[in-house]
């Protein structure tokens, strides 16, 4: 019979032969998208993997220690990661992708950093890191090809003396973040472009599935077997999938590299961190064919139970309205976490979790009932014959006009829901406004208050072209509980941060630049502090706040200078908004695969809904010709095939949008007390893009409709 089935496959005639490659096309576009997926996540978490190795935890061991300590830097908006080692003993462990530990001096950068020290002035950003450039950090620390990374040299006691120093004895073995953290983050983002592919492959095997149901019927009445009739649908139907998978490893290989480049989550992988697991290319090498000789045995359940009940056509029970209550069960989940929210972790992630896959899996459950109830509302209020055709036939058979597009609704909800929370939160903590007070201030805060300053320090900063003030905040035990204020001279304080009270010299200030930020005006009167400007040089300097034009050039000069003059430095020099944007940055790169997650999502439905009106014309053809003969013009069949099409799909889009920006604002309320902000544009722009090339995708194959409903076609077969 396997022979037999594969003579039906390759040998059948021109029909068999132009739905083998239909097939073989389809699973090899889907093949090659799954692949691309599955090595997108292991990109991704190769990106985590590397990343941790540069935040290792302090540990004991049998060799000699190595002080480590990483901090954040900054360079016109971009993140610099410094990592200060001190080796302790010649068995001290080497960091990640350098061949040996720095000595005081030495340095290793990489690769974009050199380019990047190299194109800028000194003052700017190369003085920041004196001593002898060793060579180049190698891939394996760095967590994309645009990493700035510097791995510079210290003694034990410099080191030691630093923010967040700790002692490791082995680098590059710590999970960047928990496993089960790293495990949702892909799960979700795998999940939304996974369900579609698997979708389009299911579409594409069923191609034809009523006219083989029909042959398979006949074998079934001249005698063949059950188990006859599967081992041949089985083989045809693995025959088209493996020739599609092999194609699809062709293609992804192919275009691996050029997907390597493009910076999918915010910034690129390396070409090989786009690899496959040996279970990954098992998974679709063995899956795709095995899923399509089970979709295969899956259509052929009426054959297996009557052969003549394949020719008798009853009307499936309509779906209820029973379909939306897991779907509302989710958003009570989501209501009640509104005024029940845990303090753990674990514990939001116990509600929140649940009541998001209980709104999933209702869309995908209520969706069958959302496309009879579009379809009859479209055919109440019909004008024309080929809406009112359109309508019942969708309200006919409303689970197969749901089926090829149920994976753009969870696509489009998971996406949904991203980006409303992005959108948020980028807009409730994204950076100061460019060309603001604050956009051109520079905050430098010590780990340990500093007992004073250099002589020369303020004459350096005052010296550099667009520095407007200079002012050292100094801490005062008496008046600074818990370290919420400080002091400066009242000659000290600029202008745009206020003015001092009436005969005061020396006044009260909240601690720390973000603090100044929520309460400096031009208008705002300090109080005088109960302190002589001989006491407030004795106390220690806790920050140093400088006023700057907002320029780049100024602002980069100004933390280089702080940077040498305190190189014990802890979170800065920091400009408002480095964090925040930093952040922001990190969040748009999410937003940007949500994107990508939109865009292929759409086009992947496109294609299963194309695939799903090319079967149906082929199934259909008789009783469109016979319309054809009635009279029925060839453009009000067009009409019928398109809306049948197009209403579910931009129903299942208006809710699932609707939704996940529901989810998302009940999401963002109960955990951060956050309105929602509608996303940008450009996300609707992209969603009605794609959405209008799907339908083009469909306009497509209309072509065929004429061909395929000639008068020959309406003869009794």
């Amino acid at each position: 019979m396997i022979r037999f089935g594969l003579r039906l496959a390759l040998a059948g005639g021109r029909e068999a032969l132009t739905r083998l490659l239909v097939i073989a096309a389809a699973v090899a576009i889907g093949s090659g998208l799954l692949l691309t997926t599955l090595a997108g996540v292991n990109a991704v978490d190769a990106q985590l993997t590397r990343y941790a190795s540069m935040y290792p935890n302090a540990s004991a061991g049998d060799v000699d220690p190595l002080w480590w300590s990483t901090r954040q830097d900054y360079f016109r908006g971009k993140q610099i990661i410094r990592i200060d080692v001190a080796a302790t003993g010649p068995t001290s462990p080497t960091p990640v992708g350098v061949p040996r530990v720095p000595a005081a001096g030495e340095y290793f950068a990489s690769p974009a950093l050199r380019e990047l020290l190299a194109a800028r002035p000194t003052a700017e950003l190369g003085d920041r890191y004196p001593g002898r450039g060793l060579g180049t950090v190698g891939p394996a620390a760095l967590t994309s090809p645009d990493t700035l990374l510097i791995i510079v040299g210290g003694t034990p006691d410099q080191v030691a003396a630093l923010p967040a120093a700790k002692k490791v004895t082995s680098v590059g073995d710590t999970p960047a973040l928990p496993e089960t953290t790293v495990n949702l983050i892909l799960g979700v983002v795998a999940g939304g472009l996974l369900f579609p592919v698997l979708i389009f492959i299911g579409t594409a095997t069923r191609l034809s599935a009523a006219r083989r149901e029909q042959r398979f019927a006949a074998m079934r009445l001249v005698g063949a077997t059950p188990r006859q009739i599967s081992t041949v649908a089985a083989v045809e139907a693995a025959a088209a999938a493996v020739a599609g998978t092999a194609v699809g490893f062709g293609l992804f290989y192919a275009f691996r590299e050029p997907l390597a480049g493009i910076p999918f989550t915010g910034m690129p992988f390396f070409p090989g961190d786009m690899s496959l697991g040996l279970l990954n290319v098992l998974l679709v090498a063995l899956g795709v064919p095995a899923g399509a000789a089970l979709a295969a045995q899956i259509s052929l359940r009426r054959v297996r139970i009557s052969p003549l009940g394949v020719t008798r056509r009853v009307t499936p029970r309509a779906p209820r309205a029973y379909r939306l209550i897991p779907m509302v069960l989710g958003v009570a989940v989501l209501v009640f976490a509104l005024g029940y929210r845990p303090e753990t972790s674990d514990g939001q992630t116990a509600i929140f979790l649940p009541g998001l896959l209980l709104i999933m899996a209702g869309l995908v459950f209520a969706g069958p009932w959302l496309t009879m109830v579009g379809a009859r509302v479209m055919a109440r209020y019909a004008n024309r014959p080929a809406t009112l055709i359109a309508a019942r036939r969708l309200a006919d058979n409303p689970k197969a006009g749901f089926r090829a597009i149920s994976g753009i609704m969870l696509a489009l909800f998971v996406t949904s829901v991203a980006v409303g929370v992005i959108t948020t939160i980028v807009d409730e903590r994204g950076p100061a406004p460019i060309g603001s007070t604050d956009a051109g201030t520079v905050n430098t805060v010590f780990d340990e208050k500093a007992s004073s300053v250099p002589d020369t320090l303020f004459a350096d900063l005052h010296a550099i072209t667009g520095v407007r003030s200079a002012t050292a905040i100094r801490e005062a035990p008496d008046i600074n509980t818990g370290g919420e204020g400080g002091v400066i001279a009242c000659a000290d304080l600029p202008s745009a941060y206020g003015r001092c009270a009436e005969g005061a010299s020396v006044i009260e200030v909240p601690m720390g630049l973000s603090r100044w930020r929520e309460s400096a005006s031009p208008a705002t009167v300090w109080p005088a502090a109960s302190l002589t400007l001989d006491g407030l040089q004795r106390l220690p300097v806790s920050s140093v706040v400088v006023g700057t034009d907002g320029s780049a050039a100024a602002i980069e000069r100004v933390r280089t200078v702080l940077e040498v003059a305190f190189p014990t430095f802890w979170v800065g020099p920091n400009v408002p908004g480095d964090f925040e944007s930093d952040f922001a940055d990190t969040l748009r790169g999410w937003e940007q695969l949500a994107n990508v997650i939109i865009i292929a999502s759409l086009a992947l439905g496109g294609c299963s809904l194309a695939v799903s009106v090319i079967g149906g014309l082929t199934e259909r053809r008789r009783p469109f010709s016979l319309l054809r003969l009635s009279g029925a013009p060839v453009r009000v069949l067009r009409r019928v095939v398109a809306l049948e099409s197009a209403v579910p799909m931009l129903a299942v889009a208006a809710v699932a949008i609707g939704m996940g920006l529901l989810a998302a604002h009940l999401f963002l309320r109960a955990q951060m007390h956050y309105t929602l902000i509608a996303p940008q544009p450009r996300f609707y722009v992209i969603v009605v893009v794609g959405l209008v090339a799907c339908l083009g995708v469909i306009a497509s194959t209309m072509p065929l409709l004429e061909r395929v409903t000639g008068p020959e076609t309406a003869r009794s077969e």
